[in-house]
């Protein structure tokens, strides 16, 4: 070992952390599903294509559409390695849920099965984990990467729950609502979570505070849809994010 390896090692051991070997990364990626025929095969085949160990961990979220023979004949192909099938449908916050206690990665992260964020910027979410500096990695869409431009108002509920949240976690996270969540895998799996629709993302946020998690935050790029282009979270969804973020914080610990 070089005295270059050494001192970081040393570092990071003071931070609380250890680094983490990349040839030695097995990077469960977690896709929660429902009604994505348009979109799945096509981030099936992106995430395949990334330079990494991957278990893909794919839940079918109960779709109605030709999803499931889409993603039966993907996991017959290989390019699945655990394919599961809610037989009613649960949310996103279940279908995470599920995969993540399916997964066995040293790391775990979520991804959506549309084109909304991109499997480029895996390397940079997995640095700080890779470095032993962090527990836990959010994209944030709001740190300067490139976006689509799309709705204001979604920006503005986005800030004020992000806000809202970090006065309850004192955390001074830019973008809690991301998709983009790496974690250690031991940790993720350690996390009592029960949200079933979106409010995993303010359960998984406040679990992660009161679990003392070295957060880190980075930006990433971001390609929302729109409504017509099959975007699911809506106004109900932004009012509940307050009930969640209140009850997992401060009622339920």
């Amino acid at each position: 070992m070089s005295r270059l390896d050494s001192l970081l090692g040393a570092k990071a051991r003071a931070r609380g952390g250890s680094p983490l070997d990349p040839a030695a990364l097995k990077l469960s990626v977690l896709m929660p599903v429902y009604n994505e025929e348009q979109w799945v095969e096509s981030v099936v085949g992106i995430v395949r294509e990334q330079p990494f160990n991957i278990e893909l961990v794919v839940v079918n979220d109960r779709s109605t559409d030709g999803t499931a023979a889409i993603l039966d004949r993907l996991a017959a192909e290989g390019k699945i390695d655990v394919l599961l099938h809610h037989p009613v449908n649960r949310g996103k916050g279940a279908a995470i849920r599920t995969a993540m206690q399916a997964s066995t990665g040293n790391v775990v992260l979520v991804q959506d099965a549309d084109l909304e964020y991109d499997p480029a910027d895996w390397p940079v979410l997995l640095q700080p984990i890779l470095d032993g500096k962090a527990d836990a990695v959010f994209g944030s869409r709001f740190l300067g990467g490139p976006h689509r431009v799309l709705y204001f108002w979604h920006s503005v509920g986005n800030a004020v729950l992000t806000t809202y949240s970090n006065m309850l976690t004192n955390l001074n996270l830019t973008d809690m609502e991301t998709c983009y969540k790496a974690m250690r895998g031991d940790l993720a799996r350690s996390l009592t979570l029960t949200a079933d629709r979106f409010g995993f993302e303010p359960e998984v946020t406040a679990r992660l505070a009161q679990a003392g998690a070295r957060i880190y935050e980075v930006p990433i790029s971001y390609s929302g849809r729109t409504y017509a282009e099959g975007k699911k979270i809506n106004w109900k969804d932004g009012v509940a994010a307050f009930w969640h973020i209140t009850r997992f914080n401060l009622f339920t610990r």
